[in-house]
């Protein structure tokens, strides 16, 4: 494998391991989509499904940039969950505020992701990953901003 292969290759796992932390987060986000209650219910319960929605849209386009660099992508959900570095929310009872705290730092999480693999893809010469990482970031921080003005007190 020359030094070319060994890079796109480390743009791949920073993408699969993107990829694996986007479904937990697309699962989480709805998950609360769900269960959330209180006085700002409606608000939330869109808020939450409009960002479930644009995170699950990005997965197909993860998954295809590993691929069209001649990589394998996620199989099954034990492979996301062996791969997954944002923690689940198994809890019954999540308050609202938790929760747009916890997703705050979710997406916060990711966008340090996406930093991350743009460097890798820098140093791969991937023009088209490197460009497709700073629209997902801007997604990332723009929900991660929604999420921080919505838990403010009036």
């Amino acid at each position: 494998m020359t030094t070319g292969d060994n890079a796109k290759k480390a743009v791949a796992e920073a993408l699969n391991a993107i990829l694996a932390d986007t479904f937990a987060l697309y699962l989480k986000t709805k998950n609360f989509h769900w269960h959330v209650s209180g006085p700002h219910f409606r608000d939330y319960h869109l808020m939450f499904d409009e960002h479930a929605a644009e995170i699950l849209a990005t997965t197909d386009l993860i998954a295809e940039r590993v691929r069209k660099n001649g990589h394998r992508t996620l199989t099954s959900i034990g492979d996301i969950s062996g791969r997954q570095s944002l923690s689940d929310n198994d809890s019954v009872k999540v308050s609202a505020d938790d929760m747009l705290s916890e997703l705050r730092n979710d997406n916060l999480r990711l966008v340090e992701q996406y930093r991350s693999a743009k460097e890798l893809a820098g140093e791969a010469g991937d023009n088209a990953t490197d460009g497709m990482l700073d629209d997902w970031t801007d997604q990332a921080e723009q929900r991660a901003w929604f999420l921080l003005e919505s838990a403010q007190s009036a």
